[in-house]
């Protein structure tokens, strides 16, 4: 069944020459989605740390990404090791039977992989997506963005939307996948900076009046891309998470608020961070997509790779407790993620080694609060 044309794009310089562009993306019943950005991740189908009502009234997150094989088509991957030689030639075999199946199967939009491999590998995969499938699928899903430059520059596959999981490290790493032709992206670092107390605070293609107090030396990269809200400095700071940022938590608490929340392990702390955090993506590719449509993105680029810090600040508080489905299992043998909630006193709270003295020790057996020990 051949799918509706959900994808338009409108700016680049060439559709068939990889490079920047900005596009429309659209699905039946849903808003439009201007591109080049971002779906918000999910875990368990939630956006962690925000109710619905929270994303709808305090956020401009346009989509969200689940991970589930009815929209992106099953690509044969492995995690761990790098895949042998006599699986590296059946990965795109395998995927491009999936795929097929999938289609016969399914009516809605699905996104066909391309997998981590070099392009002779895939060749015959790709080619086949170009020649016969171009009509049936809705847009190509990337597991690596280097990949772009080597895609046959045809029509049919120049005009399908590209959703990266290539899992940028940083704002840096997305104007590069932009700069390749990158229309959408799903965002890791944006939780894990949420979890580990770190306020965003980039703005493209440089700070705005009040976001930073360090002189910016066009020289040398020199102003961080994120606040760390751990740090003591903001136990006393009626200042905003970022000054010129208008999202709610920016207008309606300051810097102690919060941090006083996180150290007291209050939920809010990071849901108030999930908010700003959102806020910060959502105007990082709106001011982007003006630089496309502006043509100024190159120099755009140029200026922001010379104002800001390549990594985001380091974790140095503790984040939430991590949930089993927030990682990868990395087999038998690996390490707790969590500290004990729970655990004995230390010997200067109890008597001697630590244990409970026979003085009541039957009567608290009976109640059911201790057990002997023989």
């Amino acid at each position: 069944m051949e799918q509706k044309k959900n994808f338009m794009v409108l700016g680049s310089a060439d559709p068939n020459i990889i490079g920047p562009r900005m596009g429309r993306l659209r699905f039946e019943g849903k808003d439009e989605i201007e591109t080049p950005n971002f779906l918000a991740l999910t875990s368990r189908g939630a956006v962690p740390h925000m109710t619905p009502d929270v994303i709808a009234s305090n956020t401009n997150i346009r989509g969200i990404h689940m991970a589930l094989e009815d929209s992106i088509s099953l690509a044969d991957l492995t995690y761990g090791p790098l895949p042998g030689s006599k699986r590296i030639s059946k990965m795109a075999d395998r995927t491009e039977e999936w795929l097929s199946d999938l289609l016969k199967s399914r009516c809605q939009a699905i996104f066909a992989p391309v997998l981590p491999l070099d392009f002779d590998s895939q060749s015959e995969y790709i080619n086949r997506l170009a020649d016969d499938l171009a009509d049936e699928i809705a847009g190509l899903a990337f597991y690596d963005s280097n990949l772009l430059p080597d895609m046959p520059a045809t029509t049919s596959l120049s005009r399908l939307p590209r959703l990266s999981l290539d899992e940028p490290a940083s704002p840096h790493h997305i104007i590069r996948q932009v700069s390749l032709g990158m229309d959408i992206f799903t965002i890791p670092f944006l939780g894990f900076a949420t979890d580990a107390g770190i306020a965003l605070t980039f703005r493209f293609p440089r700070p705005l009046p009040g976001d930073t107090d360090i002189p910016i030396d066009n020289g040398t990269a020199v102003v961080p891309l994120g606040v760390d809200m751990w740090m003591p400095t903001h136990a006393t700071s009626l200042l905003p998470l970022s000054q010129s940022c208008s999202c709610y938590t920016c207008t309606s608490h300051h810097r102690a608020y919060i941090q006083h929340l996180l150290s007291a392990k209050e939920m809010l702390g990071w849901v108030l961070l999930q908010i700003h955090n959102h806020h910060i993506l959502s105007s990082f590719f709106c001011s982007i997509r003006s630089s496309l449509k502006d043509g100024t993105f190159y120099s755009d680029a140029e200026d922001f790779a010379k104002i800001y810090e390549s990594e985001l600040p380091e974790k140095s508080g503790k984040g939430p407790r991590v949930r089993g489905y927030q990682y990868r299992s990395e087999g038998p043998g690996e390490e707790k993620k969590n500290e004990a909630a729970w655990g004995n006193l230390g010997p200067d709270d109890l008597v001697e080694g630590g244990l409970v003295p026979d003085e009541n020790a039957e009567e608290l057996e009976e109640k059911g609060f201790a057990e002997r020990l023989s």
